[in-house]
């Protein structure tokens, strides 16, 4: 029998852990690479991004200088250093521009449309001194969503025989662009325009999904809502190349997120079989946000970004009621300032209930999951979330609504064999109605509780499956 060939895989992302993750992105490219290379042997995956100034001073010694080029965009000619780190079996490149990425953020600024349409014809670029030519180029979100655009209209002729596919993480932040830029900065002609042009502007999002090969998002039943009603505006586009969607849930890295192993609980890890650890952590945590030591208090916490589709408004609408009961309340995260102000409102008025944070502290949050026994997650639309899956395996109940990702992750325990609290529609009745329910089970009935944690915990939310998925949605674009 012949052997089978090794598909090379490139990951063209803007951001990837450990080096820099500001969302979900960032950690699913990282975690998604790592396990495609340490349980497929048939693939040679590897990873090419930014280099950013957040992490240059930290890693950019470790790293082996390949060489530069020169890359065209338009009038302007950039230079593009190509840099190689290995790590943990991964093969990582970055490309080193200190104008567009030696900056304080990795997005936000007027010029992100050039930032990434640069990175996105370096990653061609760079093929030239990697002298690695994937079989295929797998972009996420709109920061990449040119390469596969730029694969039709520039490079086909050089690599016609490359696939891609293009992941779509959320569908909100589609890549909406001025007219002017077509050519001034894509360099896109006229007869180009259609693959991009949707509502009077330029959607990048819109021309991947047009020109990749494959097009997947983060959950199966994300997949089904953005062809209905949760496409923002994009759901004919989604439904013309239905053909090519697919829905893989993400995982987690359950080496990383592991309570018998993680360092950040010191002595007091735990696990399924022997969950004492995990009231010490909470003791622990409600010290470190100067609350009131109160075992049998439930401790309900919120680690999100505070943004509207995150359920947000939910959580303020009931927050009086909520806050009636016998709990604490823990919130971590930032975002819109009218929710960032409500919340430290609140912590001024209740002291001895209330303690927030605004900030992003990846170390603080895992202390929260490792000591919360609820985490509200009321989302209005979540293409996947890994909130709930890490607190599942911390033992931290989930509360959340039934759609996206969350409900394909989170089975209602009060309907049978499930691990946390699901409602269905968007309102604060439903809402605090999963709330008190679980409230009832953990004052009333500990045994039971305790039962439901340790089911939490033995879930298996790791990447191995999905993985899977992708490798043979890979093999599917072999030619």
């Amino acid at each position: 029998m012949a052997r089978r060939k090794k598909m090379k895989i490139l990951h063209a992302v803007s951001e990837v852990v450990p080096f820099l993750a500001t969302g979900g992105m960032g950690q699913v490219a990282g975690a998604l690479a790592a396990s495609l290379a340490e349980n497929n042997k048939s693939l040679d995956v590897r990873v090419i991004s930014p280099l950013y100034a957040r992490f240059r001073d930290k890693y950019e010694p470790q790293m082996n200088f390949l060489g530069a080029c020169e890359v065209s965009l338009a009038w302007r000619t950039c230079y593009a250093g190509i840099f190689e780190l290995v790590q943990e079996g991964v093969t990582y490149y970055f490309v080193d521009n200190r104008q567009y990425f030696d900056r304080e953020n990795a997005y936000g600024y007027v010029d992100d449309g050039e930032r990434f349409a640069f990175f996105s014809k370096a990653v061609f670029a760079a093929m030239e001194i990697t002298k690695f030519f994937p079989d295929v180029i797998h972009t996420h979100d709109w920061q990449t969503a040119l390469v596969p655009i730029y694969l039709k209209t520039h490079y086909g002729y050089t690599y016609g025989d490359m696939r891609t596919v293009f992941t779509i993480h959320n569908m909100e932040y589609q890549g909406q662009m001025p007219p002017f830029i077509l050519h001034d900065v894509f360099e896109l002609s006229k007869k180009d325009e259609r693959l991009v042009w949707y509502n009077d502007c330029i959607n990048l999002m819109k021309g991947a999904i047009v020109c990749a090969d494959k097009v997947t998002t983060v959950s199966p039943t994300y997949a089904g809502e953005i062809q209905i009603d949760g496409g923002y505006g994009l759901e004919p586009i989604i439904r013309e190349n239905s053909y090519k969607l697919s829905g893989i849930i993400n995982g987690i890295d359950t080496k990383l997120y592991n309570p018998e192993t993680d360092p950040l609980l010191g002595r007091y890890t735990y696990s399924a079989s022997d969950i004492k650890g995990k009231k010490t952590n909470k003791k622990k945590l409600q010290a470190l946000f100067n609350l009131p030591s109160a075992p049998r208090k439930m401790l309900i916490c919120v680690v999100s970004r505070l943004v509207s589709h995150k359920g947000i408004d939910l959580i303020t609408y009931m927050f009086d009621e909520l806050i009636k009961m016998d709990v604490q309340f823990l919130l971590l995260g930032t975002g819109d300032h009218s929710y960032e102000l409500f919340f430290e409102d609140k912590a001024i008025r209740y002291p001895d209930k209330v303690a927030v944070s605004i900030a992003y502290n990846p170390e603080v949050a895992g202390k929260i999951f490792a000591g919360s026994d609820v985490l509200l997650m009321p989302s209005c639309c979540e293409p996947c979330g890994l909130a709930q899956m890490i607190a599942c395996r911390y033992g931290t109940i989930p509360i959340v609504r039934n759609t996206g990702g969350l409900s394909d992750t989170i089975c209602d325990c009060r309907w049978g064999d499930g691990h946390g609290f699901v409602f269905d529609d968007y309102n604060v009745r439903d809402f605090m109605e999963a709330v008190y329910c679980a409230y009832n089970l953990y004052t009333n009935h500990e045994d039971d509780w305790n039962n439901l944690m340790k089911k939490a915990m033995s879930l298996d939310f790791g990447w191995q499956k999905s993985a899977k998925a992708y490798s043979n949605l890979y093999r599917e674009l072999e030619i």
